[in-house]
C-alpha cells in the first residue's frame, strides 16, 4: 500500500471514528425495566447572530407500545459538550407526534415549514389550544434544570396500534429554534427577537410586518440575522439538540395521562374559541418607582374538558418572567411554577437567563379537576424593563377519571347550570344550590376570584 493510500485510509478511519463517537449515545440502556435512549438531532449550522428555526420530520424515537417517563434535551457541540445560553440561546424546542400514510414518498410541504401535507395527520396533545401548540414535549432555555419525570404508576402512552388510523404509521417531528448571540450588539435583544436588531420588515413568507409589531417570532425566523459588532469575522459551527427519552413497555399496571397546554393569550373568554396567540409584550412600568411594584400580570380563563387528577405541572416563561400559576375559580392553587435564574457564566448557570422552572408533583388523587370547571391561568413578568415576544404557557398531566361519580359537584362557567350530585345527597340539593348561588354573587362583587402569586 502506498504512503498516499495509507493517508487516505487513515483519514477515513478518523472520519468513521468521529461518526461513531457522535452516534455512540444512540443505544438503549435498561435499569429496573426503565429504558433510556440518547439521540442527536440533525446538524444545526450557525454563525454569529444567525437564527435556526427548522422542522425535522421523522426523527429517531423509541418504537412500540410504550409509556414515556421523561423527555429531556440540551444543545451540544460536535464534541458533545453542552453549549452555554449566552452563546446559543435555545428559544424553544418542541416534539410533535403525527401519523403518515404508509408507503408514500416524502411529500411534506417544504415551502411552509411546520405544516404537513395531505398524507400526514397531526396527533397532538389533549388541548386546549385550537392550533399552534400541539406538541407532546417542549421547553426552552429552562430545559436543563426542569424536571420532566412522570411519576409511577403513570405514563404518557404512545405507540398504541389501536390509535393509529388504518394505513398510517406513527412518527415524530422536532422543531428547534436556536439563536446564536455570539458577537451581537444586544444579545438579550436578539433573544427577544426585536425587529430592529434583525432589520426585517417582512415575515418569512414575504408578507409585510405590522409597523406596531416591535418584536417576536415574526422577526427571528429561520436564517434571519441579528445585528453583530462591526468587523466581526464570521465563524461557523455545528450544533445538535441532544435529547434523552426514558420509557417502559406498556402494561395494564400503567395509568395513562393526558397532556394539556394552557396559554395565557387564549381568547376563549372573549370569543368562545381557543385561539392561542402564543406570544405577547410586557410594557415597561411608568408607576413602578412610586409603588415599588414592577409586576405585570396577564390572566385568562378556560373551561376544562375532562375530569381527572393532576399529577404534574410546569410553566414556560422567557427572561423577565417571575412566575405563573393555574387556579381554580374559587382561588385555590392547582399548581404554581417559578423560574430559576442563572447567576454565573457556567453552562446551566448563565446569569440573566432562565435555566429552570419549578414543577408540581401533587400526591396522587390530591388535586382533582372536574369536567367543565373554569380554571384561571396567570402569568407574571417584571415590568421594570419592557419585554418583547414573551410566552406564558402552562403544561399539566392529568389522569382522566374513569367515572364521573368520583365528583360530587361538576362546576360550570357563567351559565350556572345546576350542579349534579350523587343520588345519596339529593336530599340536600336545594340547600347546596342556594349556597353556590350566594358564593357566586359574592365572587362577582370582587374584581378577581384569586390571589396573585406575585404578592
Amino acid at each position: 500500500m502506498s504512503v498516499g493510500s495509507q493517508g487516505v485510509v487513515f483519514l477515513l478511519a478518523i472520519a468513521m471514528l468521529a461518526t461513531c463517537a457522535l452516534n455512540s449515545e444512540a443505544r438503549v440502556t435498561i435499569e429496573n425495566g426503565l429504558k433510556t435512549m440518547v439521540y442527536l438531532s440533525p446538524k444545526i449550522t450557525q454563525h454569529q447572530g444567525s437564527v435556526s428555526n427548522k422542522y425535522y420530520y421523522d426523527i429517531e424515537f423509541p418504537k412500540g407500545h410504550i409509556a414515556i417517563k421523561s423527555f429531556n434535551a440540551e444543545v451540544v457541540d460536535e464534541a458533545g459538550n453542552p453549549v452555554a445560553l449566552h452563546e446559543t440561546y435555545l428559544h424553544h424546542w418542541v416534539v410533535v407526534r403525527y401519523y403518515e400514510r404508509i408507503g408514500i414518498e416524502d411529500r411534506k410541504y417544504k415551502g411552509n415549514p411546520g405544516f404537513l401535507g395531505s398524507d400526514q395527520i397531526i396527533a397532538g396533545n389533549a388541548g386546549i389550544c385550537k392550533h399552534g401548540l400541539s406538541q407532546f414535549f417542549g421547553l426552552g432555555s429552562e430545559t436543563r434544570k426542569t424536571s420532566t419525570r412522570v411519576p409511577d404508576p403513570y405514563g404518557i402512552e404512545v405507540g398504541n396500534p389501536l390509535e393509529v388510523p388504518s394505513g398510517y404509521e406513527e412518527k415524530w417531528m422536532l422543531n428547534i429554534h436556536a439563536i446564536d448571540t455570539r458577537g451581537t450588539v444586544d444579545p438579550m435583544g436578539c433573544t427577544e427577537c426585536r425587529c430592529n436588531l434583525y432589520n426585517v420588515t417582512n415575515d418569512k413568507y414575504g408578507r409585510p410586518i405590522d409597523p406596531n409589531y416591535v418584536g417576536g417570532l415574526y422577526c427571528c425566523y429561520d436564517e434571519a440575522q441579528c445585528q453583530v459588532k462591526n468587523g466581526l469575522e464570521s465563524v461557523k459551527r455545528n450544533l445538535y439538540l441532544k435529547y434523552t427519552v426514558k420509557w417502559v413497555d406498556w402494561s395494564d399496571s400503567i395509568v395513562p395521562v393526558k397532556i394539556f397546554i394552557f396559554d395565557v393569550t387564549d381568547t376563549w373568554e372573549k370569543t368562545g374559541i381557543h385561539d392561542c396567540l402564543i406570544e405577547y409584550d410586557v410594557e415597561q412600568s411608568t408607576t413602578g418607582i412610586a409603588t415599588n411594584d414592577y409586576t405585570s400580570s396577564r390572566r385568562t380563563s378556560v373551561r376544562f374538558p375532562i375530569s381527572g387528577d393532576v399529577i404534574y405541572g410546569v410553566a414556560h416563561q422567557h427572561s423577565g418572567g417571575i412566575g405563573s400559576a393555574l387556579y381554580r375559580k374559587d382561588g385555590g392553587v392547582i399548581c404554581s411554577s417559578k423560574p430559576i435564574y442563572g447567576k454565573g457564566n457556567d453552562v446551566g448557570d448563565e446569569a440573566g437567563y432562565i435555566v429552570g422552572m419549578s414543577t408540581c408533583y401533587p400526591e396522587p388523587g390530591s388535586v382533582k379537576i372536574a369536567k367543565g370547571e373554569t380554571l384561571t391561568l396567570e402569568s407574571n413578568y417584571s415590568s421594570e424593563d419592557s419585554h418583547i415576544g414573551v410566552m406564558g404557557l402552562f403544561y399539566i398531566l392529568v389522569a382522566e377519571s374513569t367515572s364521573e361519580s368520583n365528583y360530587l359537584v361538576q362546576v360550570y362557567e357563567e351559565e350556572l347550570k345546576v350542579p349534579i350530585f350523587s343520588w345519596g345527597l339529593a336530599v340536600f340539593g336545594l340547600a347546596i344550590c342556594a349556597a353556590v348561588l350566594v358564593a357566586y354573587h359574592r365572587r362577582k362583587q370582587s374584581e378577581d376570584g384569586y390571589q396573585s402569586i406575585a404578592t
